[in-house]
């Protein structure tokens, strides 16, 4: 027999026995190893439970700052360049120079502290039911990447890539707060989404532009923090929800086996879905800090610690730059949800997609569908389209001046909803046809002759007797299948709404 972890209410989890389970190991490829969701209940997965654990998550999360040159060199910032193709002398310590050799953080004096961050994640994976958690930020500091090592264990070799060596980062702390997999990627989602609104990195995970480190615990309730294990450089949202609930499986297995955790570094192996050892980790004894004598300090102000004769030009001041930054993802949220009457959960879908929300806008300034019906429309068919093909916002096919151009044929009543999305599936192969153009060529106006309607929906109630006599003895349900019928006939070219009216009135005479 093995066990299996389950959360509880408050954040905890429960061993639970059951008969046949997968013993202690790597997760099913593709599957979460423990239980997660954001109402924080239990997910059975047995009958009877024992010896409660409470999952601890701290999170420090490394953010490349929006600059074309590096911290303290003139080398250029470039994704995927050629291996120490930008590497200054001063990058790489060489003599002669004024040699770093370490690195240069904010160890004594931060850039700030004491912060929070507001996240919201669902409720059972439910879009309509969220919930918003907090997590305090201990600090944020500023400081030097560092090297990349590259392993060929073909050759035996470690190869240095000195390329990001010196690029300026942002280290963002954040208090162990969190109790699962879920909570920590979207908490990490929303600092990014802040991130790039601000443009203080453009926080791209897959160009190493945004980098976790997760550190997880588990201990029984009323005890101490258990031993924590830091999951290094984690470059995915997905791969770190994952990450941290394989871990906290890993550690409640290892202890109920009587077994101990060690505090260590571990990687995420994303094929085998487990994390693995990677060294022990390094006391506080092991690390060396020391002032920098080259670099003064960095002081910030703000507009009544000011003095009245600094330059203005040659300081930071807080208030100033506050006063003009954009609205952050939260105060969008709020003013896509009060200004066009949305969901709150369709808010979140247009800022998770980076750019839909402004096409989401631009659609409603150009047509006149109501905006409640345009979301469907962005979220069911043009989003689905993008994901299908595997496109961003920019790279659509279809610019919101056709999108709105449909709609507007739609609201018109010039075609069916069945045509509309017909007429999408054209706009989409890119060949620079118009809505209108399409609809011409392809023969899908709506049908305006409504006696031609009327001997079609004739023609249906004469070929349907069943259907009729239910209709005609109360069950008005089996009326939408005649309405399908006829849209069928007409090949979507009919109006539902009159098609409706139609079978109505011959229905009941």
């Amino acid at each position: 027999m093995a066990a299996v972890a389950v959360r509880v209410c408050g954040g905890v989890w429960r061993r639970t026995w059951k008969r046949g389970a997968r013993g202690p190991g790597p997760a099913p490829r593709g599957q979460h190893a423990v239980a997660c969701n954001a109402r924080g209940g239990a997910v059975p997965a047995g009958k009877s439970g024992l010896a409660p654990w409470v999952p601890v998550v701290g999170l420090e999360i490394h953010a490349q700052i929006s600059s074309n040159s590096k911290l303290f060199s003139g080398s250029q910032v470039q994704f995927a360049a050629p291996p120490n193709s930008l590497v200054s002398f001063f990058d790489a310590s060489l003599p002669g120079t004024l040699p770093a050799g370490y690195q240069i953080t904010q160890q004594r004096v931060p850039i700030a502290v004491n912060g929070s961050l507001s996240y919201s994640l669902c409720i059972d994976n439910k879009m309509s039911q969220m919930v918003t958690k907090t997590v305090r930020i201990k600090q944020i500091q500023l400081e030097q990447d560092s090297g990349k090592s590259l392993h060929d264990d073909t050759r035996s070799q470690t190869l240095i890539d000195l390329n990001r060596a010196g690029v300026g980062l942002m280290e963002v702390v954040m208090e162990p707060d969190m109790c699962c997999g879920e909570e920590a990627a979207a908490a990490v989602r929303e600092l990014q989404l802040i991130l790039q609104t601000l443009g203080s990195s453009q926080a791209v995970m897959a160009e190493g532009q945004l980098r976790v480190d997760a550190n997880v615990s588990v201990h029984h309730p009323g005890e101490p923090y258990g031993v924590r294990t830091e999951v290094k450089n984690i470059n995915s949202i997905r791969f770190l929800a994952k990450a941290v609930d394989y871990e906290i499986q890993r550690q409640i297995e290892e202890l109920e086996n009587g077994g101990t955790i060690l505090n260590e570094t571990r990687a995420f192996d994303s094929k085998l879905g487990c994390t693995v050892p990677m060294r022990d980790k390094e006391g506080k004894q092991d690390y060396r800090f020391m002032p920098e004598p080259n670099l003064p300090p960095l002081i910030l102000y703000d507009a009544k610690s000011l003095p009245a004769n600094m330059n203005h030009q040659q300081v930071v001041n807080i208030d100033w730059i506050h006063k003009r930054l954009p609205d952050l993802p939260s105060v969008k949220r709020a003013k896509l949800v009060e200004q066009y009457g949305i969901l709150p959960e369709h808010s979140f879908t247009l800022l998770n997609e980076d750019g839909l929300a402004e096409f989401f806008e631009n659609v409603v300034k150009q047509t006149q569908m109501k905006p409640k019906k345009v979301i469907g429309w962005i979220i069911k068919d043009l989003l689905s389209h993008l994901k299908q093909h595997s496109l961003t916002v920019k790279e659509s096919p279809v610019s919101s001046f056709l999108l709105a151009d449909l709609l507007n044929l739609l609201v018109k009543k010039d075609i069916s909803s069945t045509a509309a999305k017909q007429v999408l599936a054209e706009l989409w192969k890119g060949e620079g046809k118009t809505p209108l153009e399409i609809v011409k060529e392809k023969k899908l106006g709506l049908i305006q002759d409504q006696k031609e309607l009327e001997q079609i929906c004739q023609a249906v109630i004469d070929r349907q007797e069943n259907e009729v006599m239910a209709i005609k003895s109360g069950n008005q349900k089996v009326l939408n299948k005649l309405i399908g019928l006829v849209q069928r006939e007409t090949q979507g070219r009919s109006n539902a709404v009159l098609v409706r009216q139609i079978l109505e009135k011959k229905l009941s005479e």
